[in-house]
């Protein structure tokens, strides 16, 4: 089944996303969802495995970000969400996202996993306990290897950027870490593209999973204004 763009204007809390998270979103300036969250935030709420294609740009962290940490227990301190990106620097940014998201969310511990980071901070934060993991998927194989990371209390598994995933050759170590979490967990894949080699994961690992669908030319790009600053090397 395939979704493509809605046509009505709504809000977030209209998608049914709690007082909490809307009153952040308020906060952020954040005040019309983009299609791609108007798509899949009611149906990762209804608990559904979706298949999201659209563009950079479209908010897509806010698509998968918002419904996932709803469902999160701040009481259970152990990770229930776990989110993966292809790069260190989209991990970082999806994690200071998700964090602005949930600063109503007392209690909330949110930790970005990946290399070039020392391990040891990352084995301390994990040993105190957190909820939501976010990394790239060569060092979630590290910690997975030294068992200091635990999946089987992941409730949410995201696959973010997944087709840039498969160009930098971590589509082996996605299957790994998708095979060591609950066959029970809710997917949520997101992907510019849908090379075979993803159409291939997402037939083996998502249940019954809802396609949807944003038209290119509709990004949030319209909205950004971009502007150059000439710098000499001295000041950069």
């Amino acid at each position: 089944m395939t979704s493509t763009n809605p046509e009505n204007t709504v809000t977030f809390a209209d998608l049914g996303i709690d007082a909490k998270l809307v009153s952040s979103l308020d906060k952020l300036g954040f005040e019309t969802p983009t299609p791609i969250q108007q798509l899949a935030i009611p149906r990762l709420l209804e608990g559904r495995d979706i298949i999201g294609q659209a563009q950079t740009g479209t908010g897509k962290t806010a698509a998968f970000g918002l419904p996932f940490l709803q469902k999160i227990d701040v009481k259970k301190k152990h990770p229930q969400l776990l989110v993966m990106a292809p790069t260190r620097e989209l991990a970082l940014q999806v994690c200071t996202a998700m964090e602005d998201y949930a600063s109503h969310m007392k209690g909330l511990e949110i930790l970005p996993v990946y290399g070039g980071q020392g391990m040891a901070v990352q084995l301390r934060q994990l040993k105190k306990g957190v909820h939501v993991v976010v990394g790239t998927p060569g060092r979630l194989i590290d910690h997975l290897d030294r068992k200091t990371l635990r999946l089987d209390g992941i409730r949410g598994l995201v696959l973010d950027e997944a087709d840039e995933m498969l160009r930098m050759g971590f589509v082996e170590d996605v299957e790994k870490i998708l095979e060591a979490s609950p066959e029970d967990r809710q997917t949520a894949l997101f992907s510019a593209t849908m090379p075979p080699r993803i159409q291939q994961v997402s037939e083996r690992f998502l249940h019954d999973p809802l396609v949807l669908k944003t038209k290119s030319k509709q990004t949030t790009g319209d909205t950004i204004e971009q502007f150059v600053l000439p710098v000499s090397g001295g000041k950069k």
